[in-house]
């Protein structure tokens, strides 16, 4: 047919997209790996278990959109033992006080 006789394109102007260096401090803040923190603290603390979780959920989901592999692995795996050690202590641990089990 004559469609590539139509056609508008320049295959000899096409380039490969190169994505911008940006630094690392330049980066966007990390909300998923913070919020992993807070809720992995909390399950630690308060010993809730929807909050450990969370926590590892959204470990997972920052695992998943880590841009900077050396500041963001800090605080994944900080978030990770939180969250895990909340797991393990709500699940094998000593009851929590004034709840009848």
């Amino acid at each position: 047919m004559s469609s590539h006789t139509n056609d508008p394109r320049q295959p000899s102007a096409a380039r490969p997209y190169v994505a911008p260096q940006i630094a690392p401090q330049d980066l966007p803040i990390d909300y998923a790996g913070f919020i992993a923190v807070i809720f992995g603290v909390g399950g630690v603390m308060f010993r809730y278990k929807l909050s450990s979780w969370l926590a590892l959920i959204f470990c997972a989901q920052s695992v998943a959109n880590m841009r900077n592999v050396e500041n963001d692995l800090k605080q994944v795996m900080m978030a990770m033992m939180f969250s895990l050690m909340g797991l393990i202590t709500n699940y094998f641990g000593p009851p929590r006080p004034g709840k009848q089990s």
